[in-house]
């Protein structure tokens, strides 16, 4: 009597692995920022509005103005206004200054500005000139028509500058100054800057 074949032996079921949750997939890593360079304050002018506007004072290419106004700049900072000028002013002992120009405000504009005041001090012969004023912290140009005490120290010839400084508050000035005649010596006296045209000083 035959007898069956045996069954063919079958492989064992694969045992199940638990499972690993890992969660979400990390995000990519975020690109490392570029340096940038630093902006400039919003409202204020730049260098090279500032040299051309004092250029087209002094002159284009006037030795040395550039210069002048870097070093300002470098030391200050950026002003938010400037003013364009011509003055006179003359001194024997006590000397007299008078100034006409338009002030050009980065955000109210251009307006008609003067200005008079006395120089005392050690002043030889009489000056006139080109002037060139930056105007730092000038929110409110009304806050422009007052007097500024000044101090100046720089002696300057024929073809030089000279860079004074004055204050009232917050608001500085920075009169930019070249013309014909000799100065020499310390001037303690002021600016008064007004609306209209003013014969006196005080």
């Amino acid at each position: 009597m035959k007898t069956a074949p045996p069954a063919p032996a079958t492989a064992p079921a694969p045992v199940p692995q638990p499972s690993i949750d890992t969660g979400p997939a990390a995000p990519a890593p975020a690109p490392a920022p570029q340096p940038t360079a630093p902006a400039a304050p919003a409202g204020t002018y730049q260098q090279d509005d500032l040299v051309g506007a004092a250029e087209g004072v002094f002159g284009k290419g006037a030795a040395g103005l550039a210069d002048v106004i870097r070093d300002i700049l470098k030391k200050q900072g950026q002003p938010n206004a400037y003013i364009i000028g011509r003055e006179g002013s003359a001194a024997i002992g006590v000397g007299l200054r008078y100034g006409s120009g338009t002030l050009h405000h980065k955000v109210e504009g251009e307006k008609p500005v003067y200005w008079t005041g006395p120089s005392i001090g050690f002043d030889a012969g009489a000056n006139a000139g080109q002037t060139f004023v930056l105007v730092y912290n000038l929110y409110n140009t009304e806050d422009l028509y007052h007097r500024f005490g000044a101090g100046e120290g720089t002696a300057y010839l024929v073809g030089g500058f000279n860079v004074s400084y004055m204050r009232r508050g917050d608001v500085v000035l920075i009169p930019v100054r070249s013309g014909v005649g000799l100065r020499l010596g310390v001037n303690a006296g002021y600016m008064k800057i007004t609306k209209t045209s003013r014969w006196f000083p005080f």
